[in-house]
C-alpha cells in the first residue's frame, strides 16, 4: 500500500461501534470493532431506510378519495332534472315545499321565460342553487304527490268503467246497488235512461256527466 495513503487513512477519525448486532456472539472475545468513515456512511444510509420503514403506513382503502369528474357531472345533471321538475309544479304545491326563497323566486321566474336560450341559462342557475339544498325532503314530497296522482287517476278510470257498464247492462246496476245499498236507485235509473236517450239522439251528454258525479258520491275516493 502507498505510504501516503496509509498516513492519510490513519489520520481520519475512527468510530468505535459497540452496537448490538445479531452477530454479537461472535465478538464475545471483548474486541472492539473499528469502523472507518466509509463504513459509517453506508450504515447511515441503512439507518435512514429503517427510519422510513418505521413510519406508519396509510391504508389506501381508508383514504377518502375525492369524487370523480363523472360522478360530479352526474350529480349536477340530477340536480337540474329535479329543478326542472320543480318548475312544473303548481303554485300551491310549490308553496308546500321547504326551499330557500332565492330558489323559489328562480323557479317562479322560469315560468315566465319563453326563449329557449334563456330557459337553459335559468335551469343552470336553478341547478346551481339546488347544490345548497337538502333534496331528500323534496324528493320524498314529490314521490308522495306522484303516488296520489296515480291513485287518483286509477280511481277516475274506475268511475268511468262503472258509468259505461251501467249504460250497457242492467246487471251492473244490480251489482252496484248490492255493494252500495245507500244509493238512491230511482234517481240513478232515471239518469241512466236519460243518458241512453241523449246518446241515441246525439244530444249533449248532460245526464252522462251527472252519472259520473253521482258515482263519485256513491264510491268515495280512497285516501
Amino acid at each position: 500500500m502507498n505510504s501516503n495513503n496509509k498516513e492519510h487513512d490513519e489520520n481520519k477519525p475512527l468510530h468505535i461501534h459497540l452496537g448490538e448486532d445479531e452477530d454479537e456472539d461472535e465478538h464475545d472475545d471483548g474486541e472492539v470493532e473499528v469502523i472507518r468513515p466509509q463504513a459509517r456512511k453506508a450504515d447511515s444510509a441503512s439507518t435512514r431506510g429503517r427510519g422510513l420503514r418505521s413510519q406508519p403506513v396509510v391504508d389506501d382503502e381508508e383514504e377518502e378519495l375525492p369524487p370523480s369528474k363523472t360522478k360530479i357531472k352526474q350529480q349536477m345533471h340530477d340536480l337540474r332534472d329535479l329543478g326542472k321538475e320543480l318548475t312544473e309544479l303548481g303554485k300551491d304545491q310549490l308553496a308546500q315545499l321547504d326551499i330557500p326563497e332565492g330558489l323559489r323566486d328562480a323557479i317562479r321566474e322560469m315560468k315566465n321565460i319563453n326563449k329557449f336560450g334563456a330557459q337553459r341559462r335559468q335551469m343552470q342557475y336553478i341547478g346551481k342553487l339546488m347544490r345548497d339544498v337538502d333534496t331528500a325532503p323534496i324528493i320524498s314530497k314529490l314521490n308522495a304527490w306522484k303516488g296520489y296522482s296515480q291513485q287518483h287517476t286509477a280511481y277516475m278510470h274506475q268511475m268511468e268503467r262503472w258509468r259505461d257498464r251501467l249504460l250497457e247492462s242492467d246487471s251492473a246496476l244490480t251489482e252496484l246497488l248490492a255493494a252500495h245499498p245507500q244509493t238512491d236507485a230511482q234517481h240513478l235509473r232515471a239518469l241512466i235512461r236519460n243518458a241512453q236517450k241523449e246518446r241515441e239522439a246525439g244530444k249533449s251528454p248532460k245526464s252522462y256527466r251527472e252519472i259520473f258525479q253521482l258515482l263519485r258520491e256513491i264510491i268515495p275516493e280512497p285516501v
